[in-house]
């Protein structure tokens, strides 16, 4: 880009939308933060650094909250893991770092490590326009990213720290992939992803937006970089393949979500049902709520010990009012002009553990809106004859450098693990922005 974008100013959750979001996890005002950095033990051989995909030393980053050191403890942050910010709302902690610390041992409180990590992040932000690093002088290197999630700017960032020339490409109009358009506003607002990315930018890193690649134009992006990284995620999420899925007021889960949090969505149905039982049909679900309606419900094919969502996920949907149906099937979507409801069966587990309906057990429910939330497609067509291995449709990639099967390509992120977390997504592209480094440098 000639003249830089502040992109979190181009377009923020309209204000009566973000005002329904409020933090699910408030953050720390500095005295608390204090008290709490203070309860650390800072373990040498730290579990919550070994659970955490980047490895952030969080000793480190929150000894240095203790001791006042907030920029300190930011850089600790970003030297692991340039997306600190959106990590320290969106992760999974109590299954990941929070939920190895060693408090749990004796019977207390884990630390509160991704508030510390917000806190520190937020005051690093507020600080000004900074950069965690100066990138080295111009290696003569350049790059493609296809996508610009969490996989693709790791990665970016990660050859800005190698002098290499690092530009994206997204179809879309924003950056940020599910940070920005796919994950709960009262998680991560899409200023804040935003204004991460901004940072990210200044670092040099170039964005071409509305720009869909097609096998054409990848291998044109080949023929003009060193190398190209595929970061391009998952396709649209599955169907049901019943009658009526066509009509309008049927909708899925992450456009739910990305049209509240750009403010293409203004209205909501009165009653709601949401297909699936992950971590974004919840998210999906806890939205319709926030948004006005007044019945959500979940109908899910099997039972809560089989949800693939997290169990403090499942709590706090039921804490927001959101009801559960569980061993019930989609058969049909009813109406005529738009959704008026779904025709629903009881499912139980035959003999050799799969799900029959139960017999004579078909009935309707009234509902204005269906939200699809089952999964979504693979996104690997537009690789064309690239020559890069798939398999069930994720990209083969050696784990350690994010190189696949085709030399000069390299991919990370949910295109080549089915669909993880932001984290794991930030680990798999801080890797292969390492490997790229290090071809690039072998040749």
């Amino acid at each position: 880009m000639s003249e830089p974008v502040t992109f979190h100013k181009l377009s923020p959750t309209p204000p009566e939308m973000a005002a329904k979001f409020g933090d699910l996890h408030p953050p720390f005002e500095q005295q608390a933060a204090v008290v709490e950095s203070n309860r650390c033990l800072y373990c040498f051989d730290a579990p919550c650094m070994t659970a955490c995909p980047t490895h952030i030393d969080v000793p480190k980053f929150i000894k240095k909250i203790a001791t006042g050191n907030l920029a300190g403890s930011a850089q600790a942050i970003l030297d692991a893991n340039i997306l600190g910010a959106s990590c320290s709302r969106a992760c999974p902690v109590d299954v990941l770092c929070e939920g190895s610390c060693v408090m749990h041992r004796y019977n207390k409180q884990p630390i509160e490590i991704a508030r510390l990590q917000r806190f520190a992040m937020d005051a690093f932000h507020a600080a000004g326009d900074r950069v965690p690093f100066v990138p080295p002088a111009a290696s003569g290197k350049c790059v493609a990213l296809i996508g610009a999630g969490p996989a693709s700017l790791a990665c970016a960032a990660e050859l800005r720290r190698h002098g290499i020339a690092a530009t994206i490409y997204d179809a879309r109009p924003l950056p940020g992939g599910l940070n920005s358009y796919g994950i709960a506003e009262y998680k991560l607002p899409l200023a804040e992803s935003l204004r991460e990315i901004d940072m990210i930018r200044r670092l040099g890193v170039e964005f071409h937006f509305g720009t869909t690649v097609d096998s054409a134009r990848l291998k044109k992006l080949e023929a003009a970089h060193d190398a190209v990284f595929i970061g391009a995620g998952l396709g649209a999420i599955h169907k049901l393949g019943v009658a009526g899925e066509d009509l309008p007021g049927v909708t899925n889960a992450l456009d739910l979500i990305a049209g509240y949090k750009t403010g293409a969505l203004t209205h909501i149905s009165e009653r709601v049902a949401v297909i699936g039982a992950g971590n974004t049909a919840i998210d999906a679900a806890n939205a319709a709520v926030r948004l006005g309606a007044e019945e959500v419900f979940m109908v899910y094919r099997r039972g809560p010990e089989q949800m693939s969502a997290f169990s403090f996920e499942y709590e706090h949907a039921k804490q927001e009012g959101v009801r559960f149906h569980w061993y019930k099937g989609i058969t049909a979507i009813e109406g005529t002009d738009r959704v008026d409801g779904i025709r629903v069966t009881s499912l139980e587990v035959s003999s050799d553990g799969s799900l029959v309906a139960v017999a004579s057990s078909e009935f309707s429910v009234r509902v204005g809106m269906v939200v699809l939330a089952i999964g979504q497609a693979t996104h690997t067509g537009f690789l064309g004859d690239a020559g890069l291995t798939i398999e069930r449709g994720r990209i083969v990639i050696d784990r350690a450098t994010g190189q696949t099967s085709n030399a000069k390509y390299f991919a990370g992120g949910d295109c080549t693990n089915g669909g993880r977390e932001v984290v794991d997504a930030v680990a798999d592209g801080k890797r292969a922005g390492r490997g790229i480094a290090a071809w690039l440098g072998g040749k």
